[in-house]
Order: structure tokens, then C-alpha cells, then sequence
């Protein structure tokens, strides 16, 4: 019988009970759980793809149980073997719905977590192997726990702690390229609804349409985002490189007509977010970025005006303006925030 986590409180009476449970940590079984790279390199050579080994261990190998290392994925080899194909084949068999959820209702330090682990960044944190279900939503040490137990990270070496108690700290990191693959496409999905109202702000920023450019961007932090994104405390510069960062995601579908570029120098400053189009004929963008500061302003159109003020007074305009684009084809956008309310000028 098997499962990514274990059945929880088992009974000396007539219920489930007497269980040996193997985990990802245990070496018992370690080399049943899918196959190894000798086996993998021989089916590969029996079927021809003897020069596909390299890339085949880059997306599909990874997994460790116990100390056995180099366990590939066994759904995702038959497929690459019957296909020869590299795709993400075992990662799609699920929607990774609780994973997702997981991860975006998550604090802060969750979300800092995640972003490290796709830069291909190690963690450091403590595995409870005993997770049961309803735990998920009050620990985050829940959610690596369960990550591990369902093959998506992996553990690289363990080490004892005498803080806080006897408590072993494990290195993670994700599993391999499959599971990366699989999670920049959820990520991408955050940001997307069925009806395709994520290039609806791409359509409303090329044609100036204000109104719809609002209306997008106050209603998606209102699905979206927490007050643990978006910031309390208007001094701090976290909430505003949320925004910047949000801001700049949308931006990505429009890479086929604009060079995007973020936190660059020009005139006498940076500026937050630049769109300089391949097409001479198209206009140019400056975008800049406020939190609303209740000391400073009254409301948020202060804010947008402070944004403009700042784009005028460092003349960001001056790298396009020397690369040769008019001054009237340069549109300039003030972004305010205050929490989850968005005023774009």
C-alpha cells in the first residue's frame, strides 16, 4: 500500500494499525521506487538514444531515498522511451492544486522560500515525515514536508541541530528540470484566468486605456494578494518591490515588441520599469512605482503626481531620447499603492 503521507493515528484496536512506514528518508526499498541510472542508460542504449543521456539525467533523475542517489523518475523514463521527447510528462499527471494553493494563501517566508528554490537555491529547514492532512494549513514547515513526501524536493544531506531541542535540519532543493518546468508553468497559471484577462492589460497599456488599466490591477490584488504582500507600514520599500515585481510580470508578453528592462540608470536616477519599443512607430514607456506615505500625502493621486515628479525632475526620458525616440512618443504611467488599492495616472 502506498501513498506520499502516512495514515495518522493508527489504533491497537480493529482500525488500520501495525504499520511499518517507509519514507523518502528510510533506505529500506530505496531502489523500488523507480529506477536507476544503470538502468536508465541501458534501456536508453537498448532503444537508441544513447546521445540523449545527459539531457534525460538533467530532467528526469534527481529523486533520492535513503542514501540512494540517482533514481529517475519511472513514469516520466517510459514516456521519454516511447516518445523521445523531453517534456514534462510525470508532473503534469496531477493538477498540484493543494501544492498551489498551498503556496500562494502562504505568509511571506513561504513565498521568499519558493522564489529561492526556483532560482535553484537550497533551503534549510526541518521535515516532519508524520505530517497528517489537516496540519497543512497552520505549519509551514507542513509545506516542504509535504513537497518532499510527494517527489518535488529533495533531500541533499541531513544535519543534527541542538537548537530548540535535538532537531534535524535538512537541505532541500527541487527534485530535477521536470519539476522545475512544472512549476513555472503554475506559477505562470497565478496570472492568467480563462477568460484571458491577463492580456487585457497588456491590450489596455498599449492602447492608454487608464480606466481599464485600473480596473485590472485593483481587481486582481483583490483576488490575488495579502496584506503579507502588499505591506502595512508605507516607509518600508518591500510593498513597493512587490508591486514593481507584479507590474513587470505582466509585462513578459510584450518581450516580441518591446526591449523591457527594470532598475536601470538613465538621466540622473533609475527608474523602475522601461518599455522601448522595436518598432520606431510604437511609443515608449516609463512606468514608476510610489507606495502612498500618509506623512507626505493626502490621497493617491498625491502619489501619482509624486511619481511623475520623480520621472521629470531625474529626466529618465534621456536613454530612449538618445536612441533616437521623440519626446512625444514617450508615455509616462505614476503607479500608487496603498495595501491593496492601486491608482494608475
Amino acid at each position: 500500500m502506498t501513498g506520499i503521507t502516512r495514515v495518522s493515528k493508527e489504533s491497537i484496536f480493529s482500525d488500520l494499525n501495525n504499520l511499518e512506514v517507509i519514507t523518502t528518508t528510510s533506505d529500506k526499498y530505496a531502489t523500488a521506487f523507480g529506477f536507476t541510472e544503470e538502468e536508465v542508460f541501458a534501456a536508453l542504449d537498448a532503444c537508441g538514444y544513447n546521445d540523449k543521456k545527459e539531457a534525460v539525467k538533467h530532467w528526469y533523475d534527481g529523486f533520492i531515498f535513503g542514501k540512494h542517489r540517482d533514481i529517475y523518475n519511472p513514469w516520466s523514463i517510459l514516456n521519454f522511451l516511447a516518445k523521445g521527447k523531453i517534456a514534462t510528462y510525470w508532473a503534469n499527471t496531477s493538477s498540484n492544486s493543494l501544492v498551489s494553493k498551498l503556496i500562494r494563501e502562504g505568509n511571506k517566508r513561504v513565498k521568499t522560500t519558493f522564489e529561492a528554490l526556483l532560482r535553484g537555491e537550497t533551503i534549510a529547514c526541518p521535515i516532519d515525515e508524520q505530517i497528517v492532512y489537516n496540519q497543512l494549513d497552520s505549519s509551514e514547515g507542513a509545506i516542504w514536508s509535504l513537497l518532499l513526501a510527494s517527489g518535488y524536493l529533495k533531500v541533499l544531506k541531513a544535519e543534527e541541530k541542538s537548537v530548540a531541542g535535538r532537531q534535524t535540519m535538512y537541505e532541500l532543493e527541487l527534485t530535477n528540470e521536470e519539476v522545475k518546468d512544472m512549476f513555472y508553468g503554475m506559477v505562470q497559471g497565478w496570472f492568467e484566468e480563462p477568460n484571458g484577462s491577463y492580456n487585457d492589460f497588456v491590450e489596455a497599456l498599449l492602447q492608454g486605456d487608464l480606466d481599464a488599466m485600473n480596473e485590472y490591477m485593483n481587481r486582481m490584488t483583490l483576488l490575488m494578494f495579502s496584506s503579507f504582500d502588499t505591506g502595512t507600514i508605507p516607509s518600508k520599500s518591500q510593498p513597493e518591490r512587490f508591486y514593481h515585481g507584479f507590474v513587470l510580470g505582466l509585462m513578459v508578453d510584450l518581450a516580441d515588441r518591446y526591449v523591457v528592462t527594470s532598475n536601470q540608470e538613465s538621466g540622473f536616477g533609475r527608474y523602475d520599469v522601461m518599455l522601448e519599443p522595436r518598432d520606431k512607430n510604437d511609443d515608449a514607456m516609463i512606468l514608476e512605482f510610489k507606495v502612498f506615505n500618509p506623512r507626505r500625502e493626502t490621497s493617491l493621486e498625491d502619489t501619482v503626481q509624486s511619481a511623475f515628479a520623480q520621472i521629470e525632475e531625474k529626466q529618465y526620458e534621456a536613454a530612449l531620447i538618445a536612441r533616437g525616440i521623440p519626446a512625444e512618443h514617450i508615455r509616462k504611467y505614476g503607479f500608487a499603492f496603498e495595501g491593496k488599492q492601486v491608482l494608475i495616472g
